[in-house]
């Protein structure tokens, strides 16, 4: 017997209906990615240098900062996500501000996909049609505010 629709978690099921579907399965590959990427900077200790962290993954160190002796554009990333998956937050912000915003964005782009994992809502067509319209400042203002955070960095570092 076949049925039309299918009340299920509170929201009703179509027979041949994918949206919820599709939307559960690229939230729950989003969930992944971003969990992954908590988990993993929550995993590492954060070098007191300030950059270097990724070395714990069996990574090299960094080309840039060994080629001309200064830190590239996101140096200090993988530190700055394990000082605020430490809830280090200050540290993290001080150490590399950008990165410490990227982790900002990781941990609500983790809340949205649990959210949407759970119970889909289309809470991403909300967001991306929320910042469609923006996009060039969105692009714009996020290369100013990398390149304003490695000329930070690169003080920080005293070069």
């Amino acid at each position: 017997m076949k049925f039309a629709q299918v009340e299920r978690w509170g929201m009703t099921l179509k027979a041949g209906s994918k949206g919820p579907v599709l939307e559960r399965v690229l939230s729950l590959f989003l969930l992944l990615g971003f969990g992954g990427l908590l988990a993993l900077s929550a995993y590492l200790e954060p070098s007191s240098a300030g950059h270097g962290t990724h070395q714990q993954l069996g990574l090299a160190g960094c080309s840039f900062l060994t080629l001309t002796g200064y830190g590239c554009p996101m140096c200090g990333a993988t530190t700055t996500f394990a000082l605020m998956a430490d809830l280090q937050w200050l540290k993290g912000f001080v150490n590399q501000p950008f990165a410490a915003l990227l982790f900002l964005a990781t941990v609500s782009g983790f809340v949205v996909s649990l959210m949407e994992a759970v119970r889909p809502r289309q809470r991403w067509s909300w967001v991306l049609k929320h910042i469609e319209p923006w996009e060039m400042w969105i692009a714009v203002g996020t290369l100013v505010t990398m390149g304003l955070a490695w000329m930070y960095k690169l003080w920080l570092m005293g070069a």
